[in-house]
C-alpha cells in the first residue's frame, strides 16, 4: 500500500444512500490506489458514520486535477456567503 499523507476530520453533514440519508461523522482523505476509477492512483475522500457500521459511508475517487478543481469551488463558495450565514450553518434546524 503507498498511501501518501492521510488525513481525518470530523464533519457534521448528511448523505443520501439507497437507504435514505444518514448522518455523517468523519472524512477521511488520502492519496492511494484507487478501487474503482480508471487510474493508477487518485484521491480518495471516504465520509462515514462509524457508529452505523461499514454500509453508513460515501466513497469518492478522483484524479488530482479533479480534486483540486472541487476543492477551489468549495472555498470559493464559501468565500461568497456572508459569514452570519455560515454561523447559521452551525445551528440545527428541523
Amino acid at each position: 500500500m503507498c498511501t501518501y499523507q492521510t488525513e481525518t476530520v470530523e464533519v457534521r453533514a448528511s448523505g443520501k444512500s439507497t437507504e435514505g440519508w444518514l448522518p455523517l461523522t468523519s472524512a477521511t482523505v488520502y492519496f492511494d490506489h484507487p478501487v474503482h476509477f480508471p487510474s493508477g492512483h487518485a484521491l480518495m475522500i471516504d465520509v462515514r458514520n462509524a457508529d452505523r457500521g461499514p454500509g453508513a459511508r460515501l466513497a469518492l475517487e478522483m484524479d488530482a486535477p479533479s480534486a483540486r478543481a472541487l476543492a477551489e469551488a468549495i472555498l470559493q463558495t464559501l468565500a461568497s456567503v456572508p459569514e452570519d450565514l455560515q454561523r447559521d450553518s452551525l445551528v440545527k434546524h428541523p
